[in-house]
């Protein structure tokens, strides 16, 4: 259907999926929130916004892989890759309700800078997918793999009686590093050292900030 849209159509269609991204939560997909069948004693205060800031900063993860797929799908050339980059954006969906579940039953809110995110990853999606779509694709994969080693030092600092964040956590770093070697089969081109550094460096500032506010 979005084969049919005029240029300014895609971009309301696009304003809106951002919008809703950073506002809204989404509904479950096929599969069944993680942690629903996970029991754990209570978690100090203390430990309940430790999680909470981790879980925020996942979310907010989440938030800037949307925008970067919803961004590189506008550009991209092949259709292939653009019906691609659409359904890694609605599988991220998936732990998007998934950090928003938990943060709910920590009592904390998601990143008030959210947006910033959002759009910020979406400029970048659109400018690889103007470069090219191997490039795009070369993101992809480098996006996953900081988001699996992200995942992974998360994991290591949750308190050890935190078993519903734990068992959420662990299904994300399993589908990320699937998408990874998704994006790699499909042909992704190695991005320079000096592209991953700046990632770094960019989800360094996201994770400093996010954990926060």
């Amino acid at each position: 259907m979005l084969q049919n849209l005029t240029r300014i159509d895609s971009l309301l269609d696009e304003l809106q999926h951002g919008l809703k991204t950073c506002h809204l939560q989404p509904p479950l997909q096929d599969r069944p929130y993680p942690a629903s069948k996970v029991d754990q004693p209570p978690l100090s205060d203390n430990e309940q916004r430790h999680v909470a800031g981790l879980m925020r900063v996942n979310n907010a993860g989440e938030v800037a892989a949307q925008g970067l797929y919803r961004g590189q799908s506008l550009t991209a050339r092949d259709p292939v890759i653009k019906a691609a980059m659409n359904a890694a954006a609605n599988e991220e969906n998936e732990h998007l309700n998934w950090c928003q579940q938990r943060l709910s039953e920590l009592k904390q809110g998601r990143s008030k800078l959210d947006g910033i995110w959002y759009w910020g990853s979406f400029t970048i999606g659109a400018v690889a997918g103007i470069a090219g779509d191997k490039w795009s694709l070369g993101f992809v994969k480098e996006t996953e793999e900081q988001v699996y080693q992200h995942l992974q030092e998360h994991i290591s600092r949750l308190p050890e009686s935190d078993q519903r964040s734990r068992s959420i956590l662990e299904t994300m770093k399993d589908d990320e590093l699937q998408h990874a070697i998704n994006a790699d089969r499909a042909g992704a081109a190695p991005l320079p050292k000096v592209v991953k550094l700046a990632m770094t460096a960019v989800s360094k500032v996201m994770t400093f900030t996010a954990y926060r506010i």
